[in-house]
């Protein structure tokens, strides 16, 4: 792979850091810094929402100004937002640590746009390998970002600030790299924001809508199911929480360690074939995590729902790829992850009402109907040529 594609990936690892560390301990310091438990997981509410509402003026920024202008920038802006979120926790200021996690989640926007500047780097028919190669940095930065909370064994009487004060130093390092390999002019970047076609024509196209669905599809549904896990392992069955952990810690490995292969196997068998696949993927998951609760149970659905997942995001990111040209890619790319990122943040922000409600097996049989449309979908794009 050429050596941007290395340092991007280095770059995500270091950045994408502040989100598991945000998913870790955000909902514990919600807690310690306001009083009313009603506001625990605020924080990580405003992180998955910073996301979402970022995704699209991300693009359009990077389309305006160049992703290595504004890559760069982000780096320094979330270094910023991690100094504040340590001085918020230091000091026990609720709502500014809230603002620090919707910082965190607007950079991570912006992080998303790493995958599309890999992507126009190679060859076309190398999309899916590198859009595969990018999804491994996300595993590296599941691990690196709670490890920050080690820190406390340091500094135990300023709480978790020391772990925000080390996210500072991982922001600053993505920043160094992004500046040592990003090119002054990069694909897809600086182009005049109305040139191009018309959104009819583009979504004329029938593999967009189809590489659009399959991403957004695939988070929005892992979201929803792997949010609830805990919460019903934990509070439904009685399980312990280490148990719970185990259950997620495989989940995220099954996500990403399946990047090793994935984007072989879509170059091998096509896009249609591996959403297809992807889709299957994902009603078995159902299939055997509504069958029995089971510890064994909900450790194998969720290591499906994380390969469901993988195919699924590999495909529909890759497939998108050949349906812009470079003047349009600001504009395509930033509604693509508008909708991805907002099916995540509804799947994630749902998800505990609704087992509460409607049990573990209800939740299961509501995620039924995302995966029905897309195969509709899919059924209804021809084959050919993808």
């Amino acid at each position: 792979m050429p050596f941007m594609i290395w340092g991007l990936m280095l770059a995500q690892a270091l950045a994408l850091s502040a989100a598991p560390l945000v998913i870790f301990v955000g909902g514990l310091i919600g807690r310690q810094l306001n009083p009313d438990p009603r506001f625990a997981t605020l924080p990580v509410a405003a992180m998955i929402c910073g996301t979402a509402l970022s995704a699209w003026p991300a693009a359009r920024l990077a389309g305006r100004f160049g992703r290595r202008r504004l890559f760069i920038l982000a780096m320094f802006c979330g270094a910023l937002f991690a100094g504040a979120a340590s001085l918020a926790v230091y000091h026990h200021a609720f709502w500014i640590f809230t603002g620090a996690a919707l910082g965190f989640g607007m950079i991570n926007a912006v992080v998303q746009q790493f995958r599309f500047v890999a992507i126009a780097s190679v060859p076309a028919d190398l999309s899916a390998v590198v859009t595969a190669r990018l999804l491994l940095a996300g595993l590296a930065s599941a691990f690196l970002g709670p490890e920050l909370v080690r820190l406390l064994d340091w500094f135990p009487a300023a709480g978790f600030a020391p772990a925000f004060a080390g996210l500072v130093l991982l922001y600053a390092l993505a920043a160094l790299v992004l500046i040592l390999i990003m090119p002054a002019q990069v694909h897809g970047g600086g182009q005049r924001l109305q040139a191009g076609r018309h959104w009819r024509e583009l979504l004329a196209q029938p593999a967009l809508p189809l590489a659009m669905a399959a991403a957004a599809c695939g988070y929005g549904v892992m979201a929803y199911i792997m949010t609830a896990t805990p919460l019903s392992m934990t509070q439904g069955m009685g399980y312990d929480l280490a148990d719970a952990k185990w259950v997620i810690q495989s989940h995220i490995a099954a996500m990403y360690l399946p990047s090793l292969v994935s984007g072989q196997l879509i170059r091998l068998a096509g896009h249609w074939r591996m959403v297809l696949a992807g889709l299957l993927v994902m009603l078995l998951c159902l299939l055997v995590a509504w069958w029995d609760q089971s510890l064994l149970h909900y450790w194998s659905g969720l290591i499906l729902l994380g390969l469901g997942w993988n195919l699924l995001f590999v495909a529909g990111t890759s497939l998108l790829a050949r349906c812009y040209r470079a003047e349009e890619a600001s504009r395509v790319q930033g509604m693509n992850d508008l909708l991805v990122f907002t099916a995540q943040a509804f799947g994630a922000l749902a998800s505990g009402a609704v087992v509460l409600l409607l049990g573990w097996q209800g939740l299961l049989l509501t995620s039924l109907p995302a995966l029905a449309l897309l195969l509709l979908m899919l059924l209804r794009t021809p084959r050919a040529g993808l």
